[in-house]
């Protein structure tokens, strides 16, 4: 059996899955907030569990909120400061005798995408998560390219550029500070959070992202008009990330992704943005949703 893990700051679920990816059982507990021995605790116990159920030594993979340094073998998790810098693989795989393997959540997240049966005639697989952050995995051939240390795919913290900052109004542009310490990364401005900051900054009204969108779709004129500066300021964004990866399918995933009129105006917004030879990507709704990231992390142990 395969476990796949999606390590939270509030939660931690595990789910177990067949050779085929197909769900069969899975369970949540509270992240343990005090100490690491606890949080170690709460994935063995939850490991141990599910090997009895099911009567084998499941493979274990983990889909945290940033990655393992390959280098050190140190973690950096810096929302959950417990398990920050620390040695987790080593730590686990000590604990539950067997090879723990980790990857960035957003990289597991396109892995699972890729996984499936209609997308795997696409060679190269690039994952945007438009939720609580903004972030990227990337997926060549079935298998994460997560690059030297394991930091490929934080397309979170890049920053605006010239035709972003043009477009927001250089005199009223909000420069918003990241968590990453530098200011105007992408992460907080197409992100979910970004979206609502945004439309207070530049439309003067506090909206949560549903209710901008439930207006939009009513036709609201300061909604409508919010929108179309959004996707344009996405186009400009994601045509760069286009433009250096070139890939051949993206998938959104992530709380935005539900707003479908994102896949109508992007691929139209888009080719002002590319090169002039350059094919607008195919771009589809995340298939796997919130379980994306457990069946990624479980997929660690099918990659190509």
């Amino acid at each position: 059996m395969l476990y796949g893990f999606d390590i939270g700051g509030t939660k931690i679920e595990l789910a177990v899955f067949n050779n085929k990816l197909e769900k069969q059982y899975s369970e949540r507990v509270p992240t343990p907030q005090e100490s690491y021995e606890d949080w170690l605790s709460a994935i063995v116990n939850l490991v141990q569990k599910a090997d009895a159920k099911f009567g084998c030594k499941g493979s274990v993979g983990l889909g945290l909120p940033g990655f393992v340094n390959r280098e050190t073998g140190i973690a950096e998790i810096t929302n959950i400061r417990i398990a920050d810098n620390k040695p987790i693989l080593k730590d686990l795989s000590e604990r539950l005798g067997r090879e723990v393997r980790a990857e960035n959540d957003a990289n597991c997240f396109a892995l699972s995408e890729a996984w499936d049966e209609e997308n795997q005639q696409y060679p190269f697989v690039l994952g945007l998560i438009l939720g609580t952050g903004f972030g990227g995995g990337l997926v060549f051939n079935g298998k994460i390219h997560s690059g030297n240390i394991g930091m490929a795919g934080e397309l979170g913290h890049i920053q605006l550029n010239y035709h972003a900052l043009k477009l927001l109004g250089w005199d009223k542009a909000p420069i918003y500070e990241c968590g990453c310490g530098n200011k105007a990364c992408l992460d907080t401005y197409l992100s979910g959070r970004g979206f609502e900051m945004l439309y207070r900054d530049l439309q003067g009204e506090a909206l949560s992202a549903k209710e901008i969108i439930d207006n939009f779709y009513a036709g609201d004129k300061s909604a409508v008009e919010f929108v179309e500066l959004f996707v344009e300021l996405a186009a400009i964004s994601i045509g760069n990330i286009i433009t250096v990866l070139d890939p051949h399918l993206i998938v959104l995933g992530g709380g935005l992704s539900n707003f479908d009129y994102l896949y109508e105006a992007l691929p139209k917004a888009l080719p002002r943005h590319l090169m002039r030879s350059a094919n607008v990507p195919t771009i589809k709704k995340a298939k796997y949703g919130d379980s994306g990231g457990v069946r990624g992390a479980a997929a660690l142990f099918l990659e190509k």
